[in-house]
């Protein structure tokens, strides 16, 4: 059983004798006080955090000792509060020291304060010079001096500096919004040029799905066909708990990992040493992390587009943080899911969180990579008197929900464009939002084209007009050239997989990959489509039937190109729902998803949620397709040997022949197989790296809710790194 962050804190504290030097003769001592507010919040953290060890009532069991007796106060009579946030911050909680905000620190020190009967009075702040218990008659106060022990002759306190207690051997690089740990220094990491980023090494993984195409294939083939039946575990390396995708980035054989909570660590990957930690620290009264998915690099930084919306970049030597800039207001629900992408030397970045009413809107934005400044800002909801306008049925800006960019973009060096795919607007369903499935809603389930420099608009297609169902068109752009002439594949939840010409947008085709009945009509020659009439009327409080579900088709789990056989390997989901919109309130600061669903099987499935296949990228022909119980709930990765990978929440990492679909090897993790596999090379050797998740909206969903004979245990995050056999 997991123990809470505080486990053994107040533990520790107790018996650990982090060593204050007492006052000397004379001078005088000060109970330190505290703000019943602060102890109120510092309860909160006790009963969240500590209670489980400690106890509600503080009464403590097994190792965990009371904090509320004579012997805790005896402990700490006449030593100072500095000392104790001293040893917190250095030492708690045990995996990860420092990882609270000092206000947190001193909230828990104020609780425990108010629980041994000090009375509330002024804020209880650090430096204070202030005392945690005054006791005028216990052993070294007012008129004893401090004596250390020596052999021969015994002391009334310790050595100054001494303590039992973990040392912190790691350099701390402390900012405003974040507490980075350098352990050792990440030797070999040589700066990455532009020209190397739109062209990187076949041994590195640079962009967050290896180069600026997003095609997620390596060149790398010393793993391939014939061997890979060979592979074995290298090393694994455990990540934080919690909702977990992550897509790892490798330059110079170190893997940078974006973790829940916006932890971000650098792992040697010969065999996953840790180098450097940076955690990201949040106001106590504010959100406190979440789902950290890619990450961009560029020169010798690295990019992190964090929760509470801000963009940062780190030292990629060290971690330390480079500069910090604020986004949007968190406040109103802003956020990031996934990070930016760097193009031309500039960190470009679409916000999510964007369901809720207010006129800021949502949109994507370019900054300098060196300084952070906002070069541009581009909304994704067409803005009063803009080409779009008129989309929105007449509502004003601040009613225009949705738009969100919460996957990572695409680059063409060449065309000089960047390509985002934007989500569907909000609240979900039209009948919602006061509009009819023939308000396109624009930008939204769109593909847009965008000038890097000043963030123009150059192209946009819209793949789903009004969409109503929650399945949008806001995934990975994948830029493959054939013949030389440039395309731009994409596929959404509704299944349809869509080529464009990445020039202008001009429809090249499409090819439906699952069973869907949303669409009565699909224009073969244009690629409209046009919803069946249920839909089209649409009304609050109606339960509508569709396939497939919110999970897919297809989802955040990015395809695979694999340019020797010009296939497309697409992870698929197999599955339907039952849909119906809620009635919204129309005001600032209400809106959201507004809807409810459920979920069953596809007709004709026999129950294979998971589906994975191959299309030809010239013909838009199915080659191949796997089925099976458990959805596949990892990116695909494909290689120059000939290889695909792929992971699912039944724990399984498969390897298929890329151009048959049969599987050539298999292996189980603790957990389910979930995020983005990523291959790179070490003094010529090949490695593999598999993460382990949990959780993850619709497409988790599917597993847990109509597959629950798949046991997929609780916790065990974790990155899973393989090589062939020596």
């Amino acid at each position: 059983m997991l123990l809470p962050r505080f486990r053994h804190l107040l533990f520790a504290i107790v018996i650990g004798g982090y060593c204050s030097v007492l006052p000397a003769a004379g001078q005088s001592l000060q109970q330190a006080s505290y703000a019943q507010a602060q102890a109120d919040s510092g309860q909160q953290i006790y009963l969240s955090e500590c209670a489980l060890c400690h106890l509600a009532n503080l009464q403590g069991s097994f190792e965990a000792i009371a904090l509320n007796d004579t012997n805790f106060k005896n402990r700490w009579a006449n030593r100072g509060v500095d000392d104790l946030m001293n040893l917190l911050q250095r030492t708690m909680p045990p995996q990860a020291p420092g990882s609270l905000s000092e206000d947190q620190y001193l909230a828990v020190i104020a609780y425990l304060l108010s629980a041994n009967d000090i009375p509330a009075g002024n804020s209880l702040i650090a430096n204070s010079g202030t005392i945690v218990f005054l006791d005028q008659n216990s052993i070294g106060s007012n008129d004893e001096a401090p004596r250390i022990p020596v052999p021969g002759r015994a002391g009334n306190m310790p050595s100054p500096g001494t303590r039992n207690a973990v040392p912190e051997i790691a350099t701390i690089y402390q900012s405003d919004g974040a507490r980075t740990r350098l352990f050792r220094p990440t030797i070999g990491f040589q700066n990455v040029s532009t020209e190397e980023l739109s062209s990187p090494d076949a041994a590195d993984w640079t962009y967050w799905r290896r180069a600026p195409q997003s095609q997620g294939y390596t060149p790398l083939n010393q793993i391939n066909r014939d061997n890979v039946a060979q592979l074995s575990l290298a090393w694994v390396w455990g990540m934080e708990p919690g909702r977990s995708q992550p897509a790892p980035l490798v330059r110079n054989g170190i893997i940078y990992l974006p973790n829940f909570g916006n932890v971000v660590q650098a792992l040697d990957g010969r065999d996953g040493t840790l180098l450097w930690e940076y955690r990201r620290q949040f106001p106590a009264d504010g959100r406190q992390g979440g789902l950290l998915r890619t990450l961009a690099m560029w020169e010798d930084m690295i990019y992190v587009a964090t929760t509470d919306a801000h963009l940062v970049a780190l030292d990629a030597r060290t971690g330390a943080v480079r500069w910090d800039v604020e986004i949007a207001d968190e406040a109103k629900g802003y956020s990031n899911t996934s990070g930016p992408i760097v193009a031309d030397g500039k960190v470009i970045n679409g916000i999510a969180g964007c369901g809720r009413f207010y006129a800021d809107s949502c949109f994507i934005t370019g900054h300098d990579a060196l300084s952070g400044e906002e070069l541009w800002r581009t909304y994704t909801v067409a803005q009063p008197g803009d080409a779009g306008d008129e989309t929105w049925g007449g509502l004003p800006v601040e009613y225009r929900g949705g738009g969100d960019v919460w996957l990572t973009g695409s680059w063409d060096p060449d065309l000089e464009l960047v390509f985002f795919g934007v989500a569907q607007a909000k609240p979900w369903m039209a009948a919602s939002r006061g509009l009819t499935t023939d308000d396109a809603a624009l930008y939204s389930n769109s593909t847009l084209a965008i000038d890097p420099d000043n963030g123009r608009i150059v192209w946009h297609r819209q793949h789903v007009p009004g969409e109503s169902l929650d399945m949008d068109e806001a995934f990975e752009q994948v830029l493959i050239d054939l013949f030389d002439e440039p395309f731009l594949f994409t596929i959404g939840k509704s299944g349809i997989l869509w080529k464009l010409d990445r020039r202008d947008g001009e429809f090249q085709g499409l090819q439906q990959t699952v069973f869907q009945n949303v669409f009565s009509e699909i224009n073969l020659e244009t690629g409209q489509v046009r919803y069946r009439e249920d839909i089209r009327n649409m009304q609050v409080g109606e339960w509508l039937s569709v396939c497939p579900s919110t999970a897919g088709g297809h989802n955040w789990q990015s395809t695979s190109y694999h340019p020797p056989t010009q296939l497309l390997v697409i992870p698929l989901s197999q599955s339907c729902m039952e849909m119906s919109p809620r009635e919204v309130s129309f005001e600032v600061g209400s809106g959201g998803n507004q809807g409810d669903r459920m979920w069953m099987e596809m007709p004709g499935t026999d129950g294979q949620f998971g589906k994975l296949a191959a299309y030809d990228v010239v013909t838009m022909d199915e080659r191949w397709s796997v089925e099976q119980r458990a959805p596949f709930l990892t990116a695909a990765l494909s290689t120059a040997g000939g290889v695909l990978f792929i992971g699912d929440y039944d724990r399984y990492v498969h390897a298929f022949d890329v151009a048959t679909g049969e599987e050539l090897w298999k292996t189980r993790l603790a957990t389910s197989a979930q995020g983005f596999p990523v291959s790179y090379a070490i003094d010529g050797e090949q490695y593999v790296a598999i993460p382990a998740g949990r959780e993850g909206g619709s497409p988790w969903r599917i597993g847990s809710f109509l597959a629950p004979e798949l046991i997929s245990p609780n916790n065990h995050n974790a990155l899973y790194v393989f090589k062939l056999n020596p």
